[in-house]
């Protein structure tokens, strides 16, 4: 007789029979000896995602860095809804309304960049960025400064003009005759420094680098490219502010924009509502997205000076910015982005959020002093630990020993991390690190070859 097909693999059926899942080696999902099991969800409420089953599973990465807040929040649900009855969507060329107006004077406000430019994912906003640092230039008379130069083991998405910014090979070699690639000067981060060197001294170390390319190169370079304190796809590399404010001054210096991607850091995840302010510093353009809309919905924005702005502010037409998505601006996203930032304001997250990262500090500590974890780093609400493991395929190992535990965590190549939701309490805190340090002991367990003896682990 033939068994029922539980709710859960019926979802999963239907889901690899239709769906082509991203950033995904789809047969890691095959039926046959599922490497990696899809969860089916079904809905979500706080830190916790619930599949068909009565399963749930804590979200401990925000799902890709997005939630900020709890997944349902009814505050921003509220504002949806609310926005629903009056403008769902309208074209934004030629067009305004409200949410785009108030949500680009805030962030206006906050930044001190105004004249936003909308557009849909992370990715659209690099390119974004790029384009109109490039048509500045040529707009100004120095269509010669049209390339870019960005920090090794930088991730700004996966677009062709985002790739040409990225340095991982894994998302760019298979589209490397498409890509014009970009110059790429040393990495800040601290995990390279040498006996004796502080997180500072390398990132003084890196900044001379640039300085050192910029002199020959700033005639035909157009803007440098930064993920400010964490290049996150990098495997949590952290570094020291000292190198936002070098590169600032060197782009001053040789007339270089500078382009800070705060797409994943942006938002309070490093402990400040931008990463760039622990430097001191303002960029001539700043990417923003995942976390803008609290998770809730696809938008992205880059910000920039009126500089900038005044370039293209022309009689001629082919003097303006011609880039455009149909969602531009779209106004349900802005009505929720504008909830998210009511909240910092209303439960006072920044501050809630250090006493939050102390406590979780505390909870993780058999994670960091286990003796196969090397550089054990926070930053503000991002944690990460390198382990050293003789698996190659040691994160899809552990991400499934993870669910086992009911964790959504997915480490980056050998960088193991959690960047969960700001709302996360001290009982799901507690869960969350027992969990995360059984995961890997199970996973180290699977080892069959010699174990390295010191090293950065990969990235991606």
């Amino acid at each position: 007789m033939t068994q029922p097909v539980s709710a859960n693999a019926a979802w999963r059926q239907r889901s690899l029979a239709a769906v082509w899942h991203p950033c995904t080696q789809m047969k890691l999902h095959a039926p046959e000896g599922v490497a990696l099991p899809l969860i089916p969800v079904a809905r979500a409420e706080g830190v916790w995602l619930h599949d068909h089953e009565g399963r749930r599973y804590l979200d401990a990465i925000s799902s890709w860095w997005v939630n900020l807040f709890g997944h349902n929040h009814p505050a921003i649900r509220a504002a949806l809804i609310d926005q629903l009855h009056t403008l769902d969507h309208v074209m934004l060329a030629g067009f305004t309304h409200g949410p785009v107006v108030e949500l680009s004077e805030r962030l206006a406000a906050l930044t001190g960049l105004g004249h936003a430019f909308y557009g849909s994912d992370g990715a659209s906003a690099t390119e974004i960025a790029l384009k109109m640092s490039a048509h500045h230039w040529r707009n100004a008379g120095r269509a010669d400064k049209c390339r870019f130069v960005g920090v090794a083991g930088g991730y700004h998405g996966e677009t062709v003009g985002a790739l040409a910014v990225t340095d991982i090979a894994l998302f760019r070699e298979a589209y490397a005759p498409l890509v014009r690639l970009a110059a790429t000067v040393p990495s800040p981060d601290a995990r390279g420094a040498a006996p004796g060197e502080t997180p500072a001294d390398v990132a003084e170390r890196a900044a001379a680098a640039l300085g050192d390319w910029l002199a020959e190169h700033a005639h035909e370079t157009a803007a440098v490219i930064i993920e400010p304190l964490i290049q996150c796809a990098a495997g949590m590399a952290m570094h020291d502010p000292v190198y936002l404010r070098r590169a600032r001054e060197l782009c001053d210096q040789h007339q270089v924009h500078l382009v800070l991607d705060e797409i994943a850091v942006g938002f309070g995840r490093t402990g400040t509502l931008f990463a760039h302010e622990q430097a001191g510093i303002r960029p001539d353009f700043l990417c923003l997205s995942k976390g803008l809309t609290g998770g809730t919905l696809p938008l992205s924005v880059v910000l920039t000076t009126d500089a900038v702005y005044a370039a293209f502010y022309d009689d001629e037409v082919a003097r303006g910015f011609l880039h455009s998505h149909s969602y531009t601006g779209n106004p349900l996203a802005c009505r929720a982005a504008l909830a998210t930032l009511d909240l910092f304001d209303q439960t006072d997250a920044l501050r809630q959020n250090l006493g939050t990262s102390e406590r979780l500090a505390a909870q993780f500590a058999p994670i960091s002093h286990h003796p196969r974890v090397r550089h054990a780093r926070r930053k503000g609400m991002v944690f990460a630990w390198d382990v050293l493991s003789s698996l190659p395929d040691f994160g899809r190992r552990y991400a499934r020993h993870a669910l086992a535990q009911g964790l959504l965590l997915r480490p980056i190549g050998h960088t193991l991390y959690a960047m969960p939701p700001y709302v996360i309490d001290e009982a799901e805190g507690e869960l969350l690190a027992r969990g995360a340090l059984t995961a890997l002991d199970a996973t180290l367990a699977e080892e069959t070859g010699p174990v390295p003896v010191s090293g950065v682990p990969d990235g991606v």
